[in-house]
């Protein structure tokens, strides 16, 4: 498979930053540093993003995905990482990692305040680590703490029962958000809190004003944010659109501000012509986005991976890269991103065989009928973008096997999450994230420790192998980049050749300002980072 410069040149960081030890050691380190074309930038004015999607609520420490945008606006991280994946001070002023990098410790800026008045403190740390390795679905990234200490108000050390290779990317903006203890400590589950949708108060540069679901998300400045003189803006407003092409026709006639995401090569060509606007490709290097149809194995239909891997035959994926998907940029052969450090292509391509699907539906038992069908399935899938198309091809490209495949459209996202979480699938599209590190954004999705009903982007394949578990666990502590290297290959190999996912393609994301806004360097996590350096410029 050939790679793009861009790739090899994400490939070369990753490997420097994440396996080398660029994300360890002293982080006594300058803010991330933005090129304002003017300067002093200009304080105040209103910036309208386009939304893409809705979240349910504002609490990262629950889930990735939707409310990670707002969220980084309303909740403070202990560290930031810039787009040479080099940690920085957020919350934390300076930290240092432990030599045997099995303990951070925090040193926590003395003037952060919540957005109640009330200042922010260690023990507002521990609360949070402990609250996101409780209810996290990625739970490879926080299994290892067993503690975290507090040496004083402004100190927290959060130790580890083993090494953790990515300990400082965890700490960063998408993972961790500080949460006030005296808000969310009072005793009612976290994952049905009411202070996540209302009255949501962080440490964030915005505060939350306004949340009419299907309209808007109203913030505005918070005057007694850390970093002082920002953010820049006075107030951010999320304006929900149902789809892509809607959303981009708002940027034309100059309704909406900023966009953060858009994967259809279509729409980012009607973006490029709009006067005076700046296409911020490769918008989030950090996120390695993969496209799947994942399988429930312990259904009886799709228990035996011969059926599994029959399906995965007759996928054309070099018909659906060039003529169904818009995003795509490559097919994907596994569970980890082609430009990660950790790739290993040694795997089974599944190349589009028919023959041999049928055969393997012939061997787990599931003969053809008199009129030829063998099996039916349903393919869940929410109600736009490529997960949609995919699943709509899947029906006569599974036909040609013999499989009938009814897909059923999710109204909304919550229906979709809330379908698949509690395993009332049979098969499912999904786009899933590497998030830079095996252990925060894969090892969540394959670990059995980690088969959680009701909880999306978890284990909902339900997949299961002791041999998989024992090599995640090693690659979690490995230190050593050649040794974990090793171990990801291992598991890749057996993951694919045991087909609890079929992998379909890799994806990109890109993002538009209008001409009227400014510093658009937003680091690896591209639009999910905090917007307070982000200004309107003068006119």
């Amino acid at each position: 498979m050939s790679m793009s410069t861009n790739d090899l040149m994400r490939r070369k960081i990753l490997q420097a930053s994440l396996a080398g030890g660029g994300l360890s050691g002293l982080g006594a380190l300058g803010a991330p540093q933005f090129a304002f074309a003017q300067n002093p930038p200009a304080r105040g004015g209103q910036l309208i993003v386009g939304a893409p999607g809705r979240p349910r609520h504002f609490n990262p420490a629950l889930q990735s995905g939707s409310p990670m945008m707002p969220a980084a606006q309303l909740f403070a991280s202990p560290l930031l990482i810039d787009r040479n994946w080099k940690p920085r001070p957020y919350l934390a002023e300076s930290w240092s990692v432990s030599e045997d990098a099995r303990s951070i410790t925090l040193n926590l800026r003395k003037d952060a305040k919540f957005h109640d008045g009330k200042p922010v403190t260690s023990d507002d740390v521990l609360f949070s680590v402990e609250a996101v390795r409780d209810n996290h679905p990625f739970k490879g990234m926080f299994a290892p703490v067993n503690a975290v200490t507090l040496p004083d108000r402004h100190t927290a050390v959060v130790r580890l029962k083993e090494p953790h290779p990515a300990l400082q990317l965890a700490m960063t903006t998408v993972f961790v958000p500080i949460l006030p203890r005296h808000i969310y400590g009072d005793g009612q589950p976290l994952a049905t809190h009411p202070r996540n949708v209302n009255d949501v108060v962080g440490s964030g540069p915005f505060k939350l004003v306004e949340f009419k679901p299907g309209e808007h998300i109203i913030m505005q400045r918070f005057d007694d944010f850390f970093l002082k003189g920002r953010p820049f803006l006075d107030r951010l407003v999320f304006r929900e659109y149902k789809d892509e092409s809607s959303l981009v026709l708002g940027f034309e006639r100059g309704e909406v501000d900023f966009i953060p995401f858009v994967n259809d090569p279509r729409q980012v060509a009607r973006l490029r012509k709009v006067p005076g606007a700046t296409i911020l490709d490769d918008f989030i290097p950090g996120v390695g986005a993969l496209v799947w149809v994942a399988f429930n194995t312990r259904n009886p239909k799709l228990a035996d991976k011969r059926a599994r891997q029959a399906i995965s035959y007759a996928i054309d994926r070099d018909f659906v890269v060039k003529n169904l998907s818009t995003g795509a940029t490559r097919i994907s052969t596994g569970p980890i991103h082609s430009s990660s450090p950790f790739y290993s292509a040694d795997v089974e391509k599944y190349t589009l065989n028919l023959q041999k699907a049928g055969a393997l539906l012939d061997a787990a038992g599931l003969k053809a009928g008199p009129d030829g069908k063998r099996l039916a399935l349903t393919c869940d899938t929410t109600n736009s973008g490529d997960g949609r198309t995919l699943a709509e091809y899947l029906r006569p490209a599974l036909a040609k096997i013999g499989i009938e495949v009814t897909v059923r459209i999710a109204p909304d996202f919550p229906t979709w999450a809330r379908r698949v979480g509690d395993y009332d699938f049979d098969m499912t599209t999904d786009s899933v994230w590497n998030w830079g590190d095996p252990v925060i954004g894969v090892h969540r999705t394959y670990l059995t420790s980690n088969i959680r009903k009701g909880v999306i982007w978890s284990n909902t394949q339900q997949y299961s192998n002791p041999r998989i578990d024992e090599l995640l666990a090693a690659a979690s502590r490995d230190r050593d980049p050649a040794e974990r290297k090793k171990r990801y290959a291992e598991f890749q190999k057996t993951v694919v050749e045991e087909c609890p996912i079929a992998f379909v393609f890799e994806t990109g994301f890109s993002g538009a300002v209008g001409r009227n806004v400014g510093a658009t360097d937003f680091g690896v996590w591209g639009p999910l980072a905090p917007l307070d350096q982000v200004y309107l410029k003068k006119t």
